[in-house]
């Protein structure tokens, strides 16, 4: 399969990966035919890029760190809860959800399974879904990139519990936002960022009256915007007075904030969402964990479509984890704009005068 942006997609050519609805559940199948009328319509969901299945990259197959059942039954726990929590009565202020802990410790139980049994492959996102579906997602990937920090921090299990739940609910908060400000896509002004920015203190709120949530899970959505030079919000902490455990969850939400795509911008590529991630080393964020969070990303995931320097054009068919920035390219166009008469593989690693340039 192929990953491409959806101005590349051709009427006939068929879906490699699902498309998915808000719930989780799936709008476009594999194996759907896209004519004009669903590609303008996906075009319309926000949906802007989407994986395609054709001859020459049939054997490249992306592989996730959890399975695709696991992230639906997440992001289907999410979108219900988000629901139940707008539509709870609310009391002195606060939304209240019994059992919302046990509940998320569930889930999370899952994704740390899929982990675990994962642990050697790199994190790259595969799933796509209409736009509707961002925050119901966002949270599930937040997690799963938690989870993988807490791993790597040698987190025990009660530690990366703590944290995985505090990353699912870290933006809980927003259902307290009215939805027109959300979907904005012209620059908010100074009292709506004032709403906006009361998320964090409303979802802390929300968690901390929970009686199977700790206060280290409520303390991510206190903190996730908190910044290491104490230019963040809602309390201004710096450094170490920021938990660690929301520091990682501020990192990863930004950088799967980066490489979605937005109303008002487009999509970054991994390896540029890396690379703000290390130029905001130690001004926002602690640049350890920002140098071993970059460990663990995929920078050219499986199935993405480059362009070398060579003026090449091929697709990454593996990754080399010790060299993430050199991976192995099926080309399937020269240089003169022709079609390889028949693809072959080309590992930057040990072709080092050859180099990616952008993504396609």
């Amino acid at each position: 399969m192929r990953r491409v942006h959806i101005n590349s997609v051709n009427a006939g050519d068929k879906l490699a990966r699902p498309i998915l609805r808000e719930n989780g559940n799936v709008l476009l199948g594999v194996g759907t035919a896209l004519n004009d009328r669903f590609i303008q319509s996906l075009k319309e969901m926000g949906v802007d890029i989407v994986y395609i299945d054709e001859g020459h990259t049939s054997d490249i197959i992306p592989d996730e760190v959890v399975r695709e059942e696991t992230r639906k039954a997440a992001v289907e726990t999410i979108y219900k809860t988000v629901g139940s929590v707008m539509d709870m009565p609310v009391t002195r202020g606060r939304a209240v959800a019994p059992e919302m802990g046990r509940t998320f410790r569930g889930v999370f139980g899952q994704i740390i399974q899929d982990l675990i049994s994962r642990k050697d492959v790199m994190y790259s996102l595969t799933s796509i879904h209409v736009a509707d579906a961002y925050l119901f997602n966002h949270a599930v990937n937040v997690a799963i990139l938690a989870g993988i920090m807490g791993m790597a921090k040698g987190y025990n299990r009660n530690q990366i519990e703590d944290l995985g739940i505090g990353a699912l609910l870290f933006d809980i908060g927003m259902t307290k936002v009215p939805k027109e400000l959300l979907s904005k896509s012209t620059p908010l002004s100074p009292d709506e960022r004032i709403v906006v920015e009361r998320h964090a203190a409303e979802g802390f709120n929300m968690l901390r009256q929970q009686h199977d949530i700790s206060l280290l899970s409520a303390n991510c959505a206190l903190q996730h915007h908190e910044r290491y030079d104490g230019t963040g919000y809602p309390c201004g902490l710096k450094k170490g007075e920021i938990h660690e455990y929301a520091q990682i969850v501020a990192i990863a939400d930004v950088y799967d904030a980066l490489t979605s795509p937005r109303s008002y911008r487009n999509r970054y590529t991994p390896s540029d969402a890396i690379e703000y991630l290390f130029a905001a080393g130690n001004s926002y964020f602690d640049i350890d964990l920002i140098q071993l969070f970059g460990k663990h990303i995929s920078i050219y995931p499986v199935a993405t479509t480059v362009l070398l320097n060579t003026g090449q054009v091929g697709v990454v068919s593996a990754n080399n984890p010790l060299s993430v920035h050199r991976p192995v390219i099926r080309i399937l166009r020269e240089a003169d704009g022709m079609p390889s008469a028949s693809p072959y593989e080309i590992d930057l690693k040990q072709d080092l005068h050859l180099m990616i340039v952008k993504e396609l």
